[in-house]
């Protein structure tokens, strides 16, 4: 199978659809694992955070303590060897689910980040964007007292914690309106725009490469879907199965960090041009 990969990778104009199986090397958690099941979790809804205050205190407190190791995640040999491939001119586009801006860090270009990104802030009130950074200073500021330990990292980049009693939320410096992460939360839509961009990436291009998904959710799926409705090649690498799988033309089950240095390190001089 890995030659199969090699030879539809070196073949040009494949798209990466990337998830948080990528990210597991670099020391964030995944949603399912190897065996395919999901982990215990209780995401944060939009309608819940938007509509609760309680709700906004427990994910600002949580995300605040996570944010610290989501800062400090460098990218792995996957996320480098991802990089390379589009370097070598073998990779039409890069989509990916992660809001941890690991592909640019290592030095990928022109990623569609589906989920939108941690590193950012976005305002409900009056759109304002900022860095997170930002917010972390002004909550450091305002909870100077606030310490609890942290029990374990979440895939979302917040941790584990059940008292969150005296921490305080801050509000947007601009207008006062509801802070929120740039990211997409479950019952919220994904931008037309980033959609649609994706679409575009699938319709042009040679090949699916999907890397690190469960593809469990429609979100990222669809480009499967609408890559087999095109005759497209789909391959899938991913430790565990996927929703994909039954479209899948190749299928590698195996670590994403050793698998994709491989195919960067065979691939290396071979420009599409």
């Amino acid at each position: 199978m890995y030659d199969e990969l090699l030879a539809l990778l070196q073949r040009g104009g494949a798209v990466v659809l990337s998830g948080a199986g990528l990210s597991t090397e670099s020391g964030i958690p995944d949603y399912r694992g190897p065996t395919g099941a999901a982990r215990p979790a209780t995401p944060m809804t939009y309608q819940t955070f938007t509509g609760s205050a309680p709700a906004r205190q427990r994910y600002w407190a949580r995300s605040h303590l996570g944010w610290r190791f989501i800062a400090r995640a460098q990218p792995n040999a996957g996320h480098t060897a991802v990089a390379a491939l589009q370097a070598e001119g073998l990779l039409a586009g890069i989509i990916t689910q992660n809001v941890d801006g690991l592909h640019q860090i290592a030095g990928a270009q022109d990623v569609v980040e589906l989920h939108g990104a941690l590193d950012r802030v976005v305002c409900l009130g009056c759109g304002q964007l900022s860095p997170r950074e930002e917010l972390d200073t002004r909550l450091r500021a305002a909870n100077a007292d606030f310490s609890r330990d942290v029990i374990s990292l979440k895939p979302d980049g917040d941790v584990e914690l059940e008292d969150v009693s005296g921490f305080r939320v801050v509000d947007c410096d601009a207008c006062g309106g509801l802070l929120k992460p740039d990211v997409v939360f479950f019952g919220e839509t994904v931008p037309r725009d980033r959609v649609d961009r994706s679409f575009g990436l699938v319709d042009d291009a040679r090949a699916l490469l999907v890397l690190g998904s469960s593809l469990a959710v429609m979100s990222g799926y669809r480009f499967v879907l609408r890559a087999a409705k095109l005759g497209l090649p789909v391959a899938v690498v991913n430790q565990g199965p996927t929703r994909g799988d039954a479209h899948a033309t190749v299928r590698v089950d195996a670590p994403l960090g050793a698998t994709l240095t491989r195919l960067a390190s065979a691939s290396a001089g071979r420009m599409v041009r």
